[in-house]
């Protein structure tokens, strides 16, 4: 299961309506790695003049792994994240996430980075089955 929902979440859900931050919230306790690393990058995207900040270290196990591959795959918890810290993601292998600021998109940089080129330039065999 992706996310661990609590029963106050899901009546809200059932209802209709879910406030963006009870889901958000749901994220950062369910997929802590995944929250933390992109809250991280997100700090030092404002601390630094780079054009986008990325990570380049594995996760230290496949339980974190498979934090990060379910919320960047997952189009909801993608776009709450982007908008609750108020960047743009993007993903290149199963740990490669970076933070742009969201007028990037389309830009060079972005497109640079989501590139096929980029994609296949990143590529290595110990990333074949993560």
């Amino acid at each position: 299961m992706s996310l661990d929902v609590s029963p106050q979440l899901l009546a809200e859900a059932e209802n209709g309506q879910v406030r963006e931050e009870d889901f958000v919230d749901t994220v950062r306790t369910s997929l802590p790695y995944a929250y933390d690393l992109i809250a991280r990058l997100v700090g030092e995207l404002g601390a630094g003049q780079a054009e986008f900040a990325d990570n380049q270290t594995p996760p230290p196990s496949e339980k974190e792994r498979g934090q990060l591959l379910r919320a960047l795959s997952s189009d909801a918890i993608r776009g709450s994240l982007e908008r609750h810290f108020g960047v743009a993601l993007a993903f290149q292998n199963c740990h490669r996430v970076a933070v742009f600021p969201p007028e990037a998109r389309g830009g060079s940089t972005y497109t640079r980075f989501t590139s096929l080129r980029s994609q296949i330039l990143n590529q290595s065999p110990e990333f074949r089955d993560c």
